[in-house]
């Protein structure tokens, strides 16, 4: 009987040990019930219950070791009604904040998130938020993913993003952004290896700033806005992207004098005033997988 109580005994107080370490910070467990309470909806987490270990609550994520919360992860939610919560700021120690599919979040992207010093990667996208982009993103430092595609952003794209040392993609797809690209868009920071952009589905204007030519695209998605002039800052055999995506532009160049990397597996120039003729190395290529050439002056 003693060689049981004592594995009974030993198992609990494990358990017990297990159970403190995971209790997230009183500090975070208020910061969540803020933004819970910001809402208009009585109720809208019903599993985000203050007799459990909030650590545990749905789209929260915390650290193994600190216990502080790392993540917020809300998608798909449409109870929830009004302006993104500034107490998502004292949640100083989030990594990741995805508010996704939430239609009727709406309102401004509040200032005070520029408190969060962690903050690695942020997605609020299928929302209603509106106004510009805000230039004070720019001050969290260490932000190197931005999603902020299907909402309804408006104003022109700030040249301040690209002095974000770590940051690798932007996704601004689907808004109703104006003026140009920003020269600044072709400095990104060496450290940050960028790769991916999106800004299709909006409603850009102007040439293709030079600079873009210095950026090591893997993915750039432009389609669908007033964009004009040529593209060459995208071709190149020295150039490692695989998807560049220009369609439904007002882009005029000759394309015979493009040269194409092995890398691109999918191009679509479609619906431009492109002219010239399609070079030997697009119809003789074995590695497209999806190639749209139509309705240009080829």
């Amino acid at each position: 009987m003693l060689p049981l109580l004592l594995t009974i005994t030993f198992i609990l107080f494990h358990l017990h040990i297990s159970a403190a370490a995971r209790l997230c910070r009183w500090d975070d467990r208020a910061a969540l019930t803020a933004f819970k309470n910001s809402f208009t909806n009585p109720n809208p987490f019903p599993t985000w219950d203050p007799a459990f270990d909030c650590c545990d609550w749905y789209g929260v994520k915390c650290n193994d070791t600190t216990s502080r919360v790392i993540s917020l992860d809300i998608a798909s939610h449409g109870s929830l009604t009004g302006p993104i919560p500034s107490s998502l700021a004292n949640l100083t120690y989030l990594q990741n904040l995805c508010l996704h599919k939430i239609p009727n979040l709406v309102g401004q992207t509040p200032p005070s998130l520029t408190k969060i010093p962690n903050l690695r990667f942020r997605v609020i996208s299928w929302t209603n938020i509106s106004g510009p982009i805000p230039h004070f993103l720019a001050q969290i430092k260490n932000l190197a993913y931005l999603d902020l595609s299907f909402n309804r952003l408006s104003g022109t794209l700030p040249p301040s993003l690209p002095t974000l040392p770590y940051l690798f993609a932007i996704d601004l797809s689907r808004n109703q952004l104006t003026g140009p690209i920003p020269e600044a868009f072709g400095h990104f920071q060496k450290a940050a290896g960028f790769q991916a952009l999106d800004l299709s589905h909006n409603k850009l204007f102007g040439p293709l700033p030079s600079s873009l030519t210095n950026v090591p695209f893997s993915s750039v998605d432009v389609c669908r806005n007033n964009l004009t002039g040529d593209t060459s800052v995208f071709f190149g055999k020295g150039k490692a992207a695989s998807r560049i995506d220009i369609s439904r532009n007002g882009f005029e160049f000759d394309l015979s004098k493009e040269s194409f990397m092995e890398s691109l597996d999918m191009l679509d120039i479609s619906h431009n005033r492109i002219y010239g003729e399609i070079p030997k190395q697009i119809t003789e290529a074995v590695y497209f997988q999806f190639l749209n050439v139509s309705y240009n002056r080829l």
